[in-house]
């Protein structure tokens, strides 16, 4: 051990030297032969740990420093500790705590101020005590006159004197005799505390760092000088990868893993090593070390030290009085100066000189008061010694953390540098190692391990999970929580799932925010299996409600289902399509779990009375539709459908009661009947509906086509609808622009057509949905959202016209600045108008403003504005009117725009073996008839626009209804007459009359002759 500086009280442990200060590193002959394990340094005494956990202690013993009543200029053992391995000590200006390998904390020294948490009131106390803490320490640290405790679950305790906020509990108290938890700073995962003389600072495992305590100077680097009575995150330093912090009385020194020394506070003495004696309020890289990668750094009272691996060096700067900078003067040094001596940097390649000097390799240096060590090994045994060469000497466990902690475990996926830039957009959590960890910890074959786990999360964890975080760092085990497999255990759910989605509720709204933020880049399987997770609480909870719950349980339980769905709302909120598709939060399981439409009679009660949605009120599911898949939402949408028919088909018999009694009352027709002609058929339609009050459109639709006699079991209603939108669509009307590259359509902002087709359209597409009908429309998706009051986006522009949805994408895209010149664009768009072309502005004076980077997002937003709200605004408006007059009610709500489209017309996801396996069979014909084998054969070996176009002829749609093939009954009979008739199709019934053809050429050639010559409707 090398130690120079103040010796006056013998606190260099250099035994009755002549000397009362030491210009540079003498050799102790005390610790040869003896590994030091840590020194703490207080104004005028020192404690030495050994490596087999015994301690010795010197300097002044006026306050009981030394723990014993020995000599005082040497190292004397201090016996009261002989019963414990010493890892690790801390020293205030007179007062020492000591932390041995089980977590416990013994004191000694002075106690005025009660810095040493004991009970009493003794001024100090001479022989070491033990703490009353209960829990198991990690760390330890002192102030001049306060302490510090960092706890294997990463509690932050203080007490001492509380005069200038040092303890960070606030102002209320000038001191407190025994510790207490700094509660602003549960939740995030400690790397290290440090004190100063009276300024505090803890340093999370992500380099984030919070002071608080004395600032006049700036110690605490907040680009001011009041003094913080709480912990105050120092933002500057958040991304420079600080991986240790050390203080002096009024100065603070923070390393980088990359070896960057960085001081901020009082530099009246050049303790800061910035060439001046100004004091910092900001952190500031000291220059002059920059060429080096410094791994370790000191602090004394008023002087600085740093250690470079590389070339063996210590350097020291600030207050040199007492010869505490080593450099052989007493001068104050204000930038980093060598500490004299024989210096030799660590290689395996290293040649030792030959002469007669003694060469030193530095293993730790230690600083505090006016004094300052070097623990060193000679070069002859190098090989036999554990060096780091890189800045991780306080990485991995923050220099005396020991400790591990199960708490913990959730913090620590941080597998490379990365979590450095931990932020309120990313997390800095390496999520395959956190998955990887858990697996490795949870195992079906060490069952009792798991249950610790559980019972520590359940009983530890999560309880102490705050509402409010004092940093991001907090929110990482929300992230990695879930990648737990006991979390996914049903057994678990509503003693860990359920409390932690409570947690999550409870978060205040910037928490949320950043949680949602990382959740929002998660990977889609990560974000899936939080959702999956809460989808099978739902189920789980919905199965224990089917099998029936106690009444006294009825409340928790409804908590319970409350939070679930709540979760599934906020990913539902963060997802919106882009995570994950949004048919991952379905629960397919809810129509066999609960009575769907009941939920739907109460959960419209519920809005029509104003309810407020509470915890402990009914759970409707409706309130969180996102959860209903399409079969689910078809069946809410026939319920909606079947309670406003009914309500119409009543008030029409009463109606037609009173008319019996009233003359005055004319009889109502508790159906809507369309009488039209197959000719002019979409001008007797806008006279009938002209004339049809707005609760007929909920009646039941009929439909008669003048002259024939088909009655109207489904089919004629589905072939009116296809007949009246292939004619509204005609280019005759010119109420529609027809799109070649995506073959879709749009409004015409050009046609001469009034607004009554346009609100006929809406009326026809609201009728289809209401009595269970598909029609064949090809507007995009855009039209879907506009009627769902949802904002098309630049990807429907993209589907409707691709060529300028991907010109848009180009604009937006652009890496350069020079986008007025490249593009040449203003605030206009150009459209044709009957042969000319016509400019139009998208804003006001928008041929004035250039489109340059700044407005880009504004002018494609203003373009998709056009095309889609303003140039077509009175046409939809038509449309919507027509669309909501039938259709308009609470359930739409409830329908993706994509699903309603699916809902219109109908989808193509086909699956014609499906099909085959859903058909019926009459008469003698059965699945394995000869002719039934046959015709399947055909169907079969058909192309697909011709099984389209059977469809067409069978079921009036060649789409299929958005519940699937499963939906589409079949039924085929045979007929009479000969081989030589065609096959004939029922479109009411789904019915194929189909001839006892004996020959697969002459089925499929009628086949095709029938389907390709449909058109008509007529009952054979």
């Amino acid at each position: 051990m090398l130690c120079w500086g103040n010796a006056s009280f013998g606190q260099l442990g250099l035994g009755g030297i002549d000397e009362e200060i030491v210009l540079e590193p003498r050799k102790s002959d005390f610790f040869l032969n003896k590994k030091v394990r840590d020194v703490g340094c207080g104004l005028r005494h020192t404690v030495f740990v050994l490596d087999d956990g015994t301690v010795y202690t010197c300097g002044c013993n006026d306050l009981g420093q030394l723990g014993h009543e020995k000599a005082r200029k040497r190292p004397e053992h201090v016996g009261a500790l002989d019963a414990q391995n010493i890892v690790a000590v801390s020293c205030g200006e007179a007062h020492t705590l000591a932390l041995n390998d089980k977590g416990q904390v013994y004191a000694w020294g002075l106690a005025t101020d009660g810095q040493l948490g004991l009970p009493g009131t003794e001024e100090c106390i001479r022989v070491p005590r033990l703490e009353a803490i209960k829990i198991q320490i990690v760390q330890v640290a002192c102030g001049y006159y306060h302490s510090l405790a960092l706890s294997k679950g990463s509690e932050v305790f203080s007490w001492g004197q509380n005069k200038y906020g040092q303890l960070g509990l606030g102002y209320e108290y000038k001191k407190q005799n025994s510790p207490h938890v700094i509660k602003s700073l549960l939740g995030i995962p400690f790397a290290q505390i440090a004190a100063g003389g009276a300024h505090s600072f803890v340093l999370t495992l992500s380099g984030a760092i919070f002071g608080w305590g004395r600032n006049k100077f700036g110690q605490l680097g907040l680009n001011d000088d009041n003094g913080k009575y709480v912990p105050t995150l120092l933002k500057s330093l958040r991304t420079q990868k600080v991986v240790h912090i050390c203080c002096g009385e009024d100065h603070t020194a923070a390393l980088t893993k990359e070896g960057g020394v960085f001081t901020f506070g009082a530099g009246g003495y050049g303790q800061l090593g910035h060439n001046s004696t100004s004091h910092e309020i900001n952190p500031r890289k000291v220059f002059e070390l920059m060429g080096s990668v410094v791994t370790q750094i000191t602090c004394g009272r008023q002087h600085t030290t740093a250690f470079v691996p590389s070339s063996g060096r210590i350097y020291s700067f600030g207050l040199g009085g007492n010869g505490q900078l080593g450099t052989g003067t007493t001068s104050n040094r204000k930038s980093p100066f060598t500490v004299k001596g024989n210096w030799l940097p660590y290689s395996t390649q290293c040649l030792i000189p030959t002469d007669s000097e003694q060469y030193y390799c530095v293993k730790r240096i230690f600083s505090g008061g006016d004094q300052s060590f070097a623990h060193y090994f000679y070069p002859q045994v190098m090989h036999q010694i554990y060096f780091r060469t890189k800045v991780n000497l306080y990485c991995s466990n923050g220099s005396k953390n020991t400790g591990f902690s199960l708490s913990l475990i959730f913090f620590s996926c941080c597998s490379n540098d990365d979590h450095y830039k931990t932020s309120s957009r990313f997390s800095g959590v390496d999520m395959n190692a956190a998955r990887l960890l858990f697996h490795k910890l949870i195992q079906p074959d060490h069952a009792h391990i798991s249950q610790q786990v559980a019972a520590s999360l359940e009983k530890n964890l999560i309880p102490k999970l705050s509402s409010s975080l004092p940093d991001v760092e907090a929110l990482r085990l929300y992230l990695t929580l879930p990648e737990c497999p006991l979390m996914s255990d049903a057994n678990n759910f509503t003693t860990l799932a359920i409390p932690f989605g409570t947690a999550i509720l409870n978060l205040e709204k910037a928490p949320l925010k950043v949680l949602e933020n990382w959740w929002s880049v998660l990977e889609p399987p990560l974000f899936l299996k939080i959702v999956e997770l809460y989808k099978d609480v739902v189920v789980h909870l919905l199965k224990l409600y089917k099998i029936g719950i106690p009444p006294s349980e009825r409340r928790i339980f409804t908590n319970f289902l409350h939070t679930a769905f709540r979760v599934l709302e906020i990913l539902h909120r963060v997802c919106l399509g882009q995570v994950i598709q949004y048919d991952r939060f379905y629960i397919h399981e809810i129509q066999d779990l609960i009575d769907i439409r009941n939920d739907y009679v109460n959960w419209v009660q519920q809005q029509v009375f104003g309810m407020v949605r509470l915890t402990d009120t009914p759970v409707t599911i409706c309130t969180y539709p996102f959860v209903f898949d399409a079969q689910a939402k078809t069946t809410l949408l026939q319920t909606d459908a079947i309670i406003q028919m009914q309500m119409a088909v009543d008030q029409a018999h009463r109606q037609n009661l009173s008319s019996l009694f009233l003359p005055v009352f004319e009889s109502v027709n508790p159906c809507l009947i369309l009488m039209v002609r197959r000719d002019n058929i979409v001008g007797d339609a806008v006279e009938v509906l002209r004339k049809t009050k707005n609760v007929d459109y909920k009646k039941p639709l009929k439909v008669i086509f003048v002259g024939e006699e088909a009655v109207d079991a489904g089919g004629v209603r589905k072939e009116f609808f296809l007949l009246i939108m292939r004619e509204l669509l005609d280019p005759k009307y010119g109420m529609f622009r027809y799109y070649e590259e995506s073959r879709l359509i749009w409004f015409s902002d050009k046609t001469f057509e009034d607004s009554d087709l346009f609100h006929l359209i809406g009326v026809v597409c609201g009728l289809a949905i209401y009595n269970f009908t598909i029609v064949d429309l090809h507007f995009p998706l855009a039209l879907y959202k506009k009627l769902l009051n949802k904002k098309p986006s630049l990807d429907d522009l993209k589907e409707l016209m691709p060529d300028v949805g991907r010109g848009m994408q180009q604009l937006l895209d652009y890496p350069e600045d020079d986008i007025e010149e490249a593009f040449c664009l203003n605030f206009t768009i150009t459209v044709e108008n009957f042969g000319t072309t016509e400019i139009k502005e998208l804003v006001p004076n928008g041929a004035d403003i250039p489109v340059i980077k700044q407005n880009r997002q504004d002018f494609v937003d203003a373009y998709v504005d056009y095309i889609f709200n303003k140039s077509v605004a009175s046409l939809f408006s038509a449309f919507h009117a027509g669309f909501h007059k039938v259709c308009g009610g609470k359930v739409l709500q409830l329908f993706q725009p994509s699903e309603l489209q699916a809902m219109v017309i109908g989808n193509t996801n086909y699956d014609w073996k499906e099909l085959e396996k859903n058909t019926e069979y009459k008469g003698e014909y059965w699945a394995d008839h000869s002719t039934i084998k046959i015709f399947w054969e055909v169907f079969h070996e058909l192309p697909l626009e011709k099984k389209k176009q059977f469809l067409l002829f069978l079921t009036g749609s060649d789409r299929i209804p958005i519940l699937g093939m499963k939906c589409l009954k079949l039924v085929i009979q045979p007929t009479g007459g000969g081989e030589g008739y065609l096959p004939v199709a029922h479109t009411c019934f789904n019915l194929l009359d189909l001839p006892k053809y004996t020959d697969k050429e002459t089925l499929k050639s009628k086949l095709i002759q029938a389907i390709d010559h449909y058109e008509g409707f007529s009952l054979v």
